[in-house]
């Protein structure tokens, strides 16, 4: 460990582990074995670090020349064996991931991704660069992102899944090409949605995804008929200039 590493109490960092020189890590996080944690990294309390997981190292993206870019961890995070997070490409950019989030073995999170979060990713799920996830979402094991897709809050997307599109929030999406499902019933329910904000939501689902209107008109009824704000938040997320569009 870097003598000049900024350690809270209460951390355990355990055998084999390396911490540089730039790393802060927060009070009661536990890094149990054979962590790398380096680069301007920052680390919040109550995380469980796995052994083998590799955070704030070098972006592989090939512009990257060395500047000074971060990665950041919530608090309550845990990372199983072998994620690896790096940090941003370009300077003071940053890669990120939320509070209470989860990250299965193997997981990747490359250069410039934000994941929000309460975010659940099971295992071999990779994350392209520049990839946003919002809070909530559960990615399924081996899925792959494509650079800029992004997912709304609550989203589900099911294993093996190559999505290179955005997702919206509360919608699931599954196979190769991908195709939408319907809502995160399920997610929605656990986690208190009311009534009516499920029934708006699935009607605005049906418009985009069953009526036979071009997603500009869709957007526009939905615009002049939300009551609710899980609806306010779906329509954001579909006005929100996409690289990548919205998947169909």
């Amino acid at each position: 460990m870097h003598p000049n590493a900024q350690i809270e109490r209460g951390v355990e960092v355990g055998p084999f582990c390396l911490v540089g020189e730039h790393v802060k890590i927060g009070r009661g996080t536990v890094l149990q074995g054979h962590v790398v944690v380096n680069g301007w990294t920052e680390i919040g309390e109550d995380c469980q670090i796995f052994p083998f997981a590799t955070i704030g190292s070098a972006s592989q993206d090939r512009k990257y020349r060395g500047e000074r870019a971060y990665a950041r961890i919530g608090s309550r995070t845990t990372l199983r064996e072998y994620v690896s997070v790096q940090r941003g490409t370009g300077e003071e950019s940053v890669t990120s991931i939320g509070d209470d989030c989860l990250l299965l073995a193997y997981v990747h999170v490359a250069h410039n991704c934000t994941v929000g979060r309460g975010v659940t990713m099971s295992n071999l799920a990779q994350l392209a660069g520049h990839v946003e996830i919002g809070d909530y979402a559960g990615i399924g094991g081996m899925v792959g992102m494509h650079q800029f897709v992004r997912v709304g809050k609550y989203g589900f997307v099911g294993g093996y899944t190559k999505l290179s599109r955005d997702l919206p929030p509360f919608f699931l999406c599954d196979g190769n090409p991908p195709k939408p499902y319907g809502l995160n019933s399920a997610g929605l329910k656990r986690a208190g949605f009311l009534p009516e904000g499920i029934a708006e939501l699935k009607r605005f689902y049906r418009l985009i995804y069953g009526s036979k209107q071009s997603f500009s008109q869709a957007l526009a009824e939905m615009e002049q008929t939300v009551t609710t704000d899980a609806g306010r938040e779906l329509i954001a997320f579909l006005q929100t200039p996409s690289d990548r569009g919205i998947l169909k």
